[in-house]
């Protein structure tokens, strides 16, 4: 594990809420788990660094792509414990970030820019795209549905994480009126870590965010529960599947 990284995970410590689990990870095969934090940020991998969020990604991934030695990846992160895995274990992997300044299809200091409402790829290009608490954050995320769908291959997989909520219905905190986003609920951020800032939640998903995919055309979606518990923080992960 980095430096840095090691920093960061223990800048989460409460020594009050220590603890240990023999768990599988997900990424790296590690038989253990920590937590350092009541959390899903504050449960851990010690080897990889792995978050709950991560691992419950991970094995999602691992389960619905038995042939992931095969597959064409595409992840919407240029950095963290899931790219280590995805390179370690698929055929090809494509990553991006959001960069300011940076036309999509750019790059800056290797890293390659794309906008998931209009990505520069050509169409089937891939068998699985992946992201993690990535699309509450895109404005016009239906767009965005539709370019994913429209990149993977028939049958291909998109499998990801966004906080998923208790509730039937996905909350829009922002609304266009007058041709301007204006907030209609009090605005709130999450950190972005790679850009050094923070990032506006567009929106607060519920179980109808697989109707969405649906509507954008994906012919399943579904919301997979982990079956490792990691502390109590396994979170719900969509797999939405691109019709044959």
């Amino acid at each position: 594990m980095g430096y840095s990284r090691l920093l960061r995970l223990l800048q989460t410590l409460r020594p009050a809420e220590l603890g240990v689990a023999r768990e599988r990870c997900a990424l790296c095969g590690s038989g253990w788990l920590l937590r350092l934090a009541r959390s899903e940020l504050g449960v851990r991998c010690p080897r990889c660094g792995a978050s709950a969020v991560t691992q419950s990604l991970a094995g999602v991934i691992r389960a619905e792509l038995p042939g992931l030695a095969n597959a064409s990846v595409y992840e919407m992160s240029a950095q963290g414990p899931l790219i280590a895995f995805l390179r370690r274990h698929a055929a090809r992997l494509t990553t991006s970030e959001l960069l300011d300044g940076v036309e999509p299809g750019g790059s800056r200091d290797g890293v390659l820019c794309q906008n998931v409402e209009r990505l520069t790829f050509a169409g089937a290009s891939f068998d699985l795209c992946t992201s993690s608490e990535v699309f509450e954050h895109v404005e016009d995320d239906a767009a965005g549905f539709r370019e994913v769908h429209r990149v993977l291959r028939p049958g291909g997989r998109f499998i990801f994480t966004v906080p998923l909520h208790d509730s039937a219905e996905t909350v829009e905190r922002m609304a266009v009126r007058n041709g301007q986003r204006v907030a209609v609920l009090p605005r709130m951020y999450h950190a972005d870590r790679y850009r050094g800032a923070t990032v506006l939640v567009q929106r607060d998903y519920g179980r109808d965010i697989v109707d969405r995919l649906r509507q954008a055309g994906f012919t399943d979606a579904r919301i997979e529960r982990p079956a490792q518990p990691l502390f109590g923080h396994a979170r719900p992960v969509i797999v939405a599947v691109r019709g044959g």
